[in-house]
């Protein structure tokens, strides 16, 4: 589990830029969800157990909140090469198979995830209209089963953020598999 004291980014930040290529052939950066309330980025990826497990319910609040104006956007940092799961034609096939709702992007110099601070895979951060940070940590508080849910963060967080309200957590700490870096990274 990564601590709150490990975190780069503090509520109030700013969204660091991106640029990168997704699985559905398209170049996507910050700018292209300027229009949506709410952007939603989350570094995942195929292969870790944590990311599968929570990838279901992420998959459920993208479509649930979709109409009411988060954008959401899944980035996969991880080393391809120590990780094939992680390849970008695995990474097309997840997305299809899966039916994804979101783009699906690939960070192949890994320096988007750096900017981040994304520290394990699910890590999501939920930022608003000015795309300044309001949320990050876990989606809830129970990976393994979702029946078992008590809290959900992340839904809770989208909740507040909608109406303009500070969300209460605005971090929890983040659970998942460490993002793989390449060598010298």
């Amino acid at each position: 589990m990564a601590e709150l004291s490990n975190f780069k980014l503090s509520v109030g930040d700013a969204a660091p830029r991106f640029r990168l290529p997704a699985t559905d052939g398209r170049t996507y950066g910050l700018d292209d969800f300027r229009t949506s309330p709410l952007l939603l980025v989350v570094f995942s990826c195929n292969h870790c157990p944590y990311a599968q497990a929570w990838e279901g319910r992420l998959i459920e609040l993208a479509k649930e909140f979709s109409p009411r104006g988060l954008a959401t956007v899944v980035i996969n940092p991880n080393d391809a090469d120590s990780y094939p799961d992680d390849s970008f034609e695995r990474m097309r096939e997840r997305a299809v198979q899966k039916a994804y709702p979101f783009p699906y992007l690939r960070d192949e110099t890994q320096e988007v995830a750096h900017a981040y601070g994304a520290l394990v895979t699910p890590h999501p951060y939920l930022f608003d209209r000015q795309r300044k940070l309001v949320y990050q940590g876990r989606i809830d508080d129970d990976w393994e089963a979702p029946r078992k849910v008590k809290q959900r963060y992340l839904r809770e967080a989208i909740l507040a953020a909608l109406v303009e309200r500070s969300p209460s957590p605005s971090s929890t700490s983040v659970l998942g598999c460490s993002v793989k870096w390449k060598p010298g990274s």
